[in-house]
């Protein structure tokens, strides 16, 4: 047993249906009333036509309407009732249709809903010039005056049709490209009011002439009519899917429309329309099947696409916008020079070219400062994506450098370290000889002390190339960071350099080697104090965040700053005095971040002194942990 989801069952009491093959071949559908006990059996109904019915019962609806209208346009007269019907009749129909476009823009997705809104907006308009056509004929009981005010309504409602299409929501747009495909578009838009204005508007209200303004506007609403055909035909040709299908339903509307305009126009001109005739019968179809699209197009899958077009068409829109802009000074020349009008129309017509070149300069200009703004950002990026290729080129150069120093530099230690064990011995020896003299005394203190120095470089040498990582466990670096600046500071006496710590609450652990981190900072802090102390003094503010799912740690100083900070890490780079310092120090926290999965960088500050940037991966919290933060 099937239930249907169809309404229509409901509507007529149809609760249960039961699908069966009959004889014929002929899929039979047997209904039950709930209502009745008894089982009454209907006649066969033909599935698939029901359900194409079904898919297609809003289009069912349009034809419905239009049947109705045309079989009241030849059954009835020309009387007050026939033009009360058609001119409300007409209004209804408009409103309803654009509340249908706005109901898709409420329900619709963002990108489909400029293309409904903007469709609202046509019919809108439509609907705003049969609503001034129906108080004039009802309310006034006046005949439609020519030219009519509100003819400059019914003429620009097809434009947010035009641009709606000229969007193509169904295809998926650059962000880059966005601002100035639009300000090409609204330069057309605006060139195109333009135009109207320079035409129509001389023999509507500057010097009345009947003829030549239903000349002119009889002429541009017909090119703006095909203008919708052309881009409704484009967009069809070149969309897919359910798109396709709302483009060629709507080029089928406006067709049919612009069509049976041609026809209403010169049934007024001949005198022989009335409202409520035959003529009326493509608007009101036109309507309805584009209100049964938007209708339909509720449950159709309106999917973008990414769509590659021609390079000739891409730049169709930008050619169009530049020759618009070249059209006004040839307008303004031939108003000049050729255009025998009279003298108030030539002039109406010189002013409106002079304020189309105002307005489209100003869209050139800004045009052109979008288009500056996307080349700068473009060349921030570039920028950018430069300097983070060559950070990560110098850590692969880091990295390679500190590996195949480390082997050369483990084996030379190892080999130093045994005669140097030796001379340090011999040395010790001699110097507690008794017979020495003073000045042998001296000499010997001397060799003991810079093999004491030398051995120190050979145990610096060998931790700078010891290849296997310590054992890793959680540690707490926010510890091991107040550990450090005490050890430090008890180094430092004199209150002349000064260390805080900042620890955000509850930073996360890090997976590592707690000596290897203890000694990281160590030197971190040691060689920004003898920065501080070669400079009088200052302060270093140690700080430590979680961004994401790392834990940052920014060692900065108010000292003199690093001279070279590309090559702070590189091994035996040094600024210190000869014998305080070996250039090793930096080079190991190197690798011992690195061997953490973390990352270092120094930098100098603006306002002066140096800034090191430690980055390590957060440690995932135990599961006890979590539980019991939980359960806090």
């Amino acid at each position: 047993m099937n239930r249907p989801s169809s309404p229509l069952f409901y509507i007529f009491g149809f609760q249960d249906i039961l699908l069966s093959a009959a004889p014929g071949g002929v899929t039979e559908v047997i209904c039950y009333v709930s209502n009745d006990a008894r089982h009454s059996r209907l006649r066969p109904i033909e599935l698939g036509r029901m359900s194409l019915v079904q898919r297609h019962r809003w289009f069912v609806a349009a034809a419905e309407i239009t049947l109705a209208f045309t079989v009241v346009s030849l059954t009835a007269h020309k009387s007050a009732g026939l033009t009360a019907f058609a001119d409300v009749g007409g209004l209804v129909v408009m409103l309803l249709a654009a509340g249908v476009m706005l109901s898709c823009a409420i329900r619709k997705p963002k990108p489909e809903r400029g293309f409904w809104m903007l469709m609202t907006l046509g019919f809108s308009l439509w609907a705003c010039n049969q609503g001034a056509w129906a108080h004039s004929e009802l309310v006034l009981h006046q005949p439609i005056p020519d030219p009519y005010f509100f003819d400059i309504v019914l003429f620009f409602h097809v434009l947010p049709m035009i641009v709606a299409v000229a969007w193509r929501p169904d295809l998926v747009k650059k962000e880059g490209k966005i601002h100035l495909s639009l300000l090409n578009f609204l330069m057309l838009v605006g060139w195109w009011i333009f135009l109207y204005a320079f035409l129509v508007f001389p023999h509507q209200y500057i010097v009345l002439n009947i003829a030549a303004y239903d000349t002119f506007y009889d002429g541009l609403y017909l090119l703006e009519n095909i203008l919708l055909m052309a881009v409704l035909g484009l967009a069809a040709w070149t969309s897919s899917g359910a798109w396709r299908r709302v483009y060629l339903n709507l080029l089928g509307a406006a067709v049919s429309y612009g069509i049976g305009a041609q026809f209403l126009d010169r049934a007024v001109t001949r005198g022989t329309y009335y409202s409520g005739s035959l003529y009326d019968i493509p608007l009101i179809g036109s309507v309805v099947w584009m209100a049964a699209t938007a209708l339909s197009a509720r449950h159709w899958e309106l999917t973008t696409v990414e769509f590659s077009l021609d390079p000739r068409w891409r730049k169709l829109v930008p050619r169009l916008a530049m020759l618009a802009i070249l059209s006004l000074p040839v307008l303004g020349v031939w108003t000049a020079l050729f255009d025998y009008s009279s003298a108030p129309e030539r002039t109406f017509r010189i002013f409106s070219v002079l304020a189309a070149m105002l307005l489209l300069g100003m869209f050139v200009f800004l045009r052109q400062y979008l288009q500056d703004q996307a080349l700068m950002t473009l060349l921030r990026e570039s920028r950018r994506g430069y300097d983070s290729q060559k950070r990560l080129q110098n850590q692969l150069v880091q990295k390679e450098k500190l590996a195949s120093l480390g082997s050369l530099v483990a084996g030379a230690a190892r080999e130093i370290d045994v005669p140097l064990k030796a001379i340090m011995n011999y040395s010790g020896q001699l110097w507690a000889q008794e017979r020495m003299t003073d000045e042998q005394n001296r000499l010997v203190r001397k060799i003991v002390s810079q093999a004491q120095r030398t051995h120190d470089l050979v145990a610096n040498l060998l931790s700078f190339a010891q290849q296997v990582p310590g054992e890793k466990a959680s540690a707490d670096l926010s510890i091991l960071l107040h550990r450090a600046r005490q050890m430090m500071e008890s180094r430092y006496a004199g209150g002349k350099i000064q260390v805080s710590v900042s620890i955000e609450p509850g930073l996360p652990r890090v997976q590592g080697n707690v000596n290897q981190l203890f000694q990281a900072f160590i030197e971190i802090i040691e060689n920004a104090m003898d920065t501080l102390q070669e400079a009088g003094g200052g302060s270093l503010e140690i700080i430590a965040t979680r961004q994401g799912a790392d834990v940052v740690l920014q060692f900065s100083d108010t000292g003199l700053g690093i001279r070279d900070p590309e090559r702070v890490f590189d091994p035996f780079y040094t600024t210190k005095p000869v014998g305080k310092g070996t250039g090793l120090g930096l080079s190991a926290v190197y690798g011992v971040v690195q061997d953490h999965g973390g990352h270092i960088s120094c930098q100098n500050k603006p306002e002066g002194g140096a800034l090191f940037v430690v980055r390590f991966p957060a440690a995932a919290a135990p599961a006890a942990q979590v539980a019991g933060a939980a359960g806090d």
